[in-house]
């Protein structure tokens, strides 16, 4: 009688418990159950949607494959257009529209991997594991969902400070960039910005021009003291200068920034900087060159980009003052120094590297000229790819104080990569004016020599190397050499040519060869021995990258 009312038992249930310890883990001995706890984790952070389908709900595990295959195709279309057409890639990414869906992507693809995980742990029933493996488990999940989904959460927010870096630096719109004879000329600005814009003149002017095809890149500098500018044909400031910008020692080049922005902005409707556009064309004009866009920096931006990069490193000719304040505006005499660069092989952080290519207390703008272009050169050369990626958040910040720049977001993908083109190539050098030229030049220039000269560096293979030595009326400049002082009335051979960037010795001694320091400067200082100064430091315009 009472066996009628034992318990009934079912044989399939059975079977099917012991069958299928990954979908039914009850009674499944320990062994079994943390080795299924492991599997079920490395299905999930390898095959989403994996785990749900061999041991929970298959149709939430079906629609998660559907997402994890999807995303792996899109991946492998990625991948494809990187070796096929990488700036065509960089253009998506980049773009206001791709870029904001692949931030959302991004975050909902996080959310939805990290439900996933805890979904898991839901199957895994960590109740009936040993005490034991119970801690080893929840830290294999928690493990295995920070690398998964929050590395795809971190992309997100990495590319949403790539996005609103684009937006603050480039311009949202504007007309595609052809390259002009083969190559993409950009002129660099350096100046200080501040809320009031008007009146603001360029601290420093160069332009970097890179071959389309090649990568190969010169840095051609002009000095910001240039009289007689030359309006390109195109520029409206051709009708106010037709034979040049001319009115005596005030028409430096980089006052028409001024000049326009307060006169002229009539002239340039529709032009968001007209003073910047006007300056771009007098240097086009100046170098015989077609310069198709600007990138002004504020200078404390670039102090924040260094630091960023995590500084420059350099060899330094000679000794940098750091200047200190005004005393003789007249005079240009400056009080005690607040501090200086040494000579030798240098780690500049920002703050260093700006007064590095700013100061040019004690000797002429031409030394500051080649500080500045070293100092380019070196970021060049130090901003690799993982530079970038290890410090890409503090980069991309510290770029957002770029002031601005008429270069359009959408042609982004096509320059990112031409610079990636360019790296790790020798950087062609040109100033106009000493020690490329006479140091009168820049009062009277020759434009006709400049042209040649900047035809001829630009048209060689390298951008600098050399050609023809016969030629001497232009002749090409090997990187960061002269082929000779140039003056008014044509070339003047050099006697000694400048050395190589990385050809010349430090002075880090006086005549004596006493170790120069910086208490030895500041007593010539106060001493008001100003020129034993100038002798010491003469040649800090001497610098190379390291």
């Amino acid at each position: 009688m009472s066996s009628s009312y034992a318990p009934t038992h079912r044989p399939e249930q059975s079977g099917r418990a012991l069958g299928d310890p990954v979908r039914h883990p009850s009674g499944a001995p320990s062994p079994v159950l943390t080795k299924r706890a492991f599997v079920l984790i490395l299905m999930t952070l390898l095959v989403p949607g994996s785990a749900q389908t061999v041991a929970g709900n298959r149709r939430l595990g079906r629609a998660a494959l559907r997402v994890t295959f999807t995303v792996w195709a899109l991946a492998l279309l990625a991948v494809l257009l990187l070796l096929v057409s990488r700036s065509t890639l960089i253009n998506l990414l980049t773009g206001t529209v791709p870029s904001l869906l692949l931030v959302l992507g991004f975050a909902c693809l996080a959310i939805g991997w990290a439900a996933l995980f805890l979904n898991t742990l839901r199957l895994i029933r960590p109740g009936m594991l040993a005490p034991r493996i119970r801690p080893a488990v929840v830290l294999a999940l928690v493990l295995a969902m920070i690398l998964s989904s929050g590395s795809l959460g971190y992309a997100a927010y990495l590319l949403n400070v790539s996005r609103n870096a684009i937006g603050s630096i480039f311009s949202g719109s504007g007309p595609t960039l052809e390259p002009s004879e083969g190559r993409y000329n950009f002129l660099m600005m350096g100046g200080d910005a501040g809320a009031d814009r008007t009146g603001r003149r360029p601290d420093s002017l160069s332009v970097i021009s890179v071959d389309a095809k090649t990568g190969s890149t010169a840095i051609i500098s002009v000095p910001r003291n240039l009289q007689n500018a030359q309006f390109s044909a195109e520029s409206p400031m051709r009708q106010v200068y037709p034979d040049g910008y001319n009115c005596g020692d005030e028409c430096l080049i980089n006052a028409i920034n001024t000049e326009v922005t307060n006169q002229h902005q009539d002239l340039y409707p529709g032009v968001a900087d007209p003073g910047a556009q006007a300056t771009l064309e007098a240097v086009s004009g100046t170098l015989g060159i077609k310069v198709q866009a600007y990138v002004l920096v504020d200078m404390d931006g670039f102090s924040k980009l260094i630091d960023a990069m995590g500084g420059i490193r350099i060899k330094a000719g000679g000794w940098v003052p750091i200047s200190g304040p005004m005393v003789d505006e007249a005079n240009g005499i400056h009080g005690m120094p607040d501090g200086w660069i040494p000579a030798g092989d240098q780690t500049l952080d920002g703050f260093h590297a700006l007064w590095y290519g700013r100061s040019r207390e004690f000797v002429d703008d031409y030394a500051r000229i080649q500080r500045q272009q070293c100092v380019q050169q070196a970021m060049l050369k130090q901003l690799d790819p993982a530079t970038l990626l290890a410090k890409f958040e503090d980069i991309a910040k510290a770029g957002t104080k770029v002031v601005e720049s008429n270069i359009s977001s959408g042609q982004l993908g096509s320059f990112v990569d031409l610079a990636m083109k360019a790296k790790g190539q020798d950087v062609s050098r040109l100033t106009i004016g000493p020690p490329d030229f006479d140091a009168a030049f820049s009062t009277s220039p020759d434009f006709d020599v400049i042209h040649a000269r900047v035809a001829k560096l630009l048209a060689s293979p390298s951008a600098g190397a050399a050609a023809d030595d016969n030629a001497v009326d232009d002749a090409v400049l090997q990187p960061g050499t002269a082929a000779g002082p140039v003056s008014a009335a044509g070339p003047v051979p050099a006697t000694d040519p400048p050395p190589a960037p990385s050809d010349f010795t430090p002075v880090t001694t006086t005549p004596d060869g006493e170790p120069i320091t910086e208490e030895m400067l500041n007593q010539f200082k106060r001493n008001g021995d100003e020129q034993s100064i100038r002798d010491l430091v003469a040649t800090n315009g001497q610098c190379a990258p390291l």
